[in-house]
């Protein structure tokens, strides 16, 4: 739908963004100001960022603009979760906004009338004006329908106006961060020294053998490790164990489970909707009048399958008949009522492995993708697993899914790709290239042609807690809580009813779950927000139960306590000095078979023939950038290298041969591949150290 068209339908939707910002203007300075009585001068702020503040208002009003844009855009109101989003959006837009300001004004970046209006009805129209008015019958972009726009915005009313200007300014900031992200991006540069040494890099090859010694070699027992090693651990790199707001929590849950009462009356529901389905004349409308379920009539078309809850159940399905009630994995239970069975558009299934060849091509180049084309079909033939030819050689989007083209009617595609396929008299490889007008398909029959379709009205009712199941688990969380006014008593009180106390530790500040818990943020904010160490809350409504919980410690933004990340230190200590100890045990061992000997069962050696300089995993052990760098640090043929600490393990290097990249006349396309990357990075390297260098703190799971 084109933007212009939006706009004229969601007029209401903007008055009523006016109507909302008239009441904050008019009311905010005394609900939401500095000095405001409901939240207090700096309770108002939900953040800071290059060390100004952004309060609750500011926010509130971007998070605006960006769901306003949502609605246009789709023309819905956005829901909870997808609001979520729309905040992080908002908030990072911010960050945009107040660190990149400084950055254009320095630089003198600016926007000039002349060039906005080129921008919205010039010659150099932007690309989101260009998507939007487009041409429905071909596809291209329609300067008509934005020249009636713009002509339109002379009598449309204060709200259109707005949103023009509004869309204006957006397009502009757009446009700043273009020419920013361009000017540092054509900076880079890679000089020939880089470009000669990413050449060697690439084809310098080593042929080795290495020995792998995985730390489980040395039993976890026989090493020991104090808390004061682990905290000096933490101490030594402290950049590795950075931490934002966080909380322990634990907390009893009291499940919503449907009653065996709840369930009875469910099934007896289910019998008496069941005997009124068999008895329907307006199966289809009774369905979708009674049922809970999402697809209360389908029409289901030849080859696909029939909802499983009927064939799971009955052998012999006969027209007319009513089946159930049955007990789905979804906690409900569905019947079944096949109206009718007909013979509807033939479809059938099919794979295909196409090489594209456009009209675009020359004869020649055409000729030269039919040839590959052939060769592939012939390797089909000699036993190539038809899937692994697809992914290997597929130029669309099927080739991901080994050629699949599911089930298809012969309208759906091109005459030439249909009628060969429709023509087969059996299932299989179909022994010739087909030509269309996307190229040459190679096609393998999955399924021949099928015209049996099938009605079916379905009646399905969940199964869950009644309202007196509900206010009866209820009333046990309220008396929980109500009798545990601290930790203790919440610990004493659990154990003496029985209750479950579960732990979720480091539990972020802007965390949605606990566990496996979701839509838990209301209990998140609590901790955060209202809560003191050792208190328990009142009772939370979730999805599917009732919690009580129990606020253990915060830990603030920074370094990590050793009570945080014991289980990670514990790991890295605990290696390093299994490290050491596999490294003695191989100290005076000369060969990889005598140093595997030490470790007969856990040691694995293998070859490397064609290792890599620049690659950074070594076959058969995974991420070991140190190993492979000490393989190209050897001299000569046979040298063996020390004992390599890696994350997996110890690894040792022998080198058997070495063959250095040779000399080429021109580095030029290594020189061009590095810059290429490094401006592909620059714009997201930029912002991740203006973000760093603006120092942003981040407030909002205090009202979010």
């Amino acid at each position: 739908m084109a933007l212009i068209k939006k706009i004229r339908q969601r007029t209401g939707l903007a008055i009523g963004v006016i109507a909302v910002g008239l009441i904050f203007f008019l009311v905010g300075g005394d609900l939401l100001g500095p000095n405001s009585t409901l939240l207090g001068s700096s309770a108002n702020n939900v953040g800071e960022i290059a060390g100004e503040d952004v309060s609750y208002e500011e926010y509130i009003r971007k998070i605006e603009e960006i769901k306003i844009s949502f609605q246009q855009n789709t023309g819905r109101t956005p829901s909870e979760n997808e609001m979520s989003t729309l905040r992080e959006q908002a908030w990072q837009a911010l960050i945009v906004d107040k660190v990149f300001a400084e950055q254009y004004e320095a630089l003198g970046l600016t926007i000039s009338d002349a060039e906005l209006v080129d921008m919205v009805q010039g010659k150099n129209i932007i690309a989101e004006l260009r998507q939007q008015l487009t041409n429905p019958a071909t596809g291209e972009f329609d300067r008509s329908q934005l020249i009636s726009f713009l002509q339109s915005l002379e009598t449309a009313g204060p709200e259109q106006i707005a949103f023009w200007e509004q869309q204006e300014k957006l397009f502009a900031k757009g446009r700043l961060r273009i020419k920013y992200d361009n000017l540092l991006s054509t900076s880079e540069y890679a000089n020939s020294k880089e470009g000669k040494l990413e050449h060697r890099m690439a084809n310098s090859i080593a042929d080795v053998d290495h020995l792998f010694i995985p730390f489980y070699a040395i039993s976890d027992s026989s090493v020991e490790v104090s808390d004061s090693e682990l905290k000096a651990y933490i101490s030594k790199f402290p950049e590795k164990f950075k931490v934002k707001n966080a909380a322990d929590l634990e907390y009893v849950s009291f499940e919503l489970i449907p009653s065996s009462e709840d369930s009875a009356a469910v099934i007896s529901e289910m019998k008496k909707l069941t005997e009124e389905l068999r008895t329907s004349e307006a199966d289809s409308a009774f369905a979708i009048r009674n049922s809970d379920g999402q697809s209360p009539f389908v029409v289901v078309a030849p080859g696909e399958e029939l909802p499983n809850t009927l064939t799971s159940n009955v052998d012999d399905i006969q027209v007319g008949e009513t089946y159930g009630p049955f007990l789905t994995n979804r906690s409900s239970y569905i019947t079944h009522k096949v109206t009718s069975k007909f013979e509807g558009t033939p479809r059938m299934r099919a794979s295909h492995i196409l090489f594209s060849a456009g009209p675009e091509l020359s004869e020649d180049a055409k000729a030269e993708v039919k040839l590959n084309a052939e060769r592939v079909l012939k390797e089909i033939q000699d036993g190539l697993d038809f899937a692994t030819a697809a992914a290997q050689n597929g130029q669309d989007g099927t080739a991901q899914r080994g050629g699949d083209l599911g089930w298809f009617a012969k309208a759906d595609f091109v005459d030439a790709f249909a009628d060969v396929s429709f023509a087969a008299k059996s299932t299989g490889l179909i022994d010739r290239i087909v030509e269309t007008e996307f190229g040459y398909h190679i096609i393998s029959i999955t399924d021949l042609p099928q015209s049996t379709s099938y009605k079916i009205a379905s009646i399905e009712l969940e199964l869950g807690p009644s309202d007196v199941t509900r206010n009866d688990v209820f009333r046990r969380a309220d008396s929980f809580a109500s009798s545990a006014g601290n930790a203790s008593e919440f610990t004493a009180n659990a154990e003496k009813e029985g209750y479950r106390i579960i732990q979720a530790n480091n539990v972020d500040a802007f965390a949605r779950t606990l566990n496996n818990l979701q839509n838990a943020r209301e209990v998140v904010r609590w901790a955060f927000n209202d809560a003191a160490e050792g208190a328990v809350s009142t009772v939370f409504e979730l999805d599917n139960s009732y919690i009580v919980a129990n606020l253990k410690k915060k830990y603030e933004e920074g370094t990590a306590t050793l009570e945080q990340v014991r289980p990670q230190v514990l790991t890295q200590v605990r290696n390093d000095k299994k490290a050491e100890i596999i490294k003695g045990k191989l100290a005076g061992k000369t060969t990889l078979e005598e140093m595997q000997t030490v470790f007969p069962n856990e040691a694995s050696l293998d070859k490397s023939p064609d290792l890599r300089m620049n690659a950074s995993v070594l076959p058969g052990v995974g991420y070991a950038p140190k190993a492979i760098g000490a393989a190209f640090g050897l001299k000569n043929n046979g040298d063996i290298s020390k004992p390599i600490h890696e994350d997996v393990g110890i690894i040792v290097i022998k080198l058997n041969n070495m063959t250095p990249a040779a000399d080429i006349a021109s580095y030029n396309s290594y020189q061009s591949q590095l810059t290429l990357s490094a401006s592909q990075r620059t714009a997201y390297m930029i912002m991740m150290a203006l973000e760093d260098l603006a120092d942003v703190k981040d407030y909002r799971y205090k009202f979010f």
